[in-house]
């Protein structure tokens, strides 16, 4: 008995031993290609880098944003100069709340272009935006109906367009905006073609 309780904690020691070593000699967690980037850089897309969308479209944002602003500021002058008609108290701090909002959102334009990215992948369209939201789509080739290109006047004055994606479900439209004229066509077509081929089976 003291024979087989001695051989059973000899092999419980070189058990531990054989874990410890493997533990020592795993790939460190930089180097190993299958592991997240930690700073969500690449995520979900792991294969293919993303395109981005041509920094001019910020100044497009940027002017949409701040026209927004100069709309509710002149509001927000015009109810605390009138005396006659001065609203509540509550009423003025909210609007001057909104201005303050939209000034920040219109600084952080060009952030907001910087993070809007698509990658063409084998079966779909990937799309993403935000900052602190991030919001990511995948667009099925099949499901896609029609590929509209839409230019405003400020989009043409830069050159750039964009391109809205209608598909069978409403919930997964998506505008992707800030494409030069020449890639957003090219996108065009190309998103066109993948689409009837995957309708039609080959």
């Amino acid at each position: 008995m003291k024979l087989v309780i001695e051989q059973q904690m000899g092999q419980d020691q070189h058990g531990s031993a054989a874990v410890g070593s493997g533990s020592a000699e795993a790939t460190p967690s930089g180097s190993d290609p299958n592991r997240p980037d930690p700073s969500g850089a690449d995520w979900p897309n792991r294969e293919q880098p993303w395109q981005r969308v041509s920094p001019s479209y910020a100044w497009a944002d940027l002017a949409g944003n701040l026209l927004m602003t100069l709309v509710v500021a002149a509001a927000f002058v015009l109810v605390t100069v009138l005396p006659d008609r001065r609203p509540p108290v509550f009423f003025q701090v909210a609007l001057a709340v909104v201005v303050a909002v939209l000034l920040v959102n219109a600084v952080l334009a060009f952030r907001r272009v910087r993070a809007i990215g698509y990658v063409l992948r084998e079966d779909d369209l990937l799309f993403r935006r935000g900052i602190m939201f991030e919001r990511v789509i995948a667009v099925p080739y099949g499901r896609l109906q029609l590929v509209d290109l839409t230019r405003g006047p400020i989009l043409r004055v830069l050159g750039l367009a964009t391109l809205k994606f209608v598909t069978a479900s409403a919930a997964t439209g998506v505008n992707l905006p800030g494409l030069r004229l020449a890639e957003a066509e090219a996108l065009r077509d190309r998103l066109v073609q993948l689409a009837e081929t995957r309708r039609s089976g080959l």
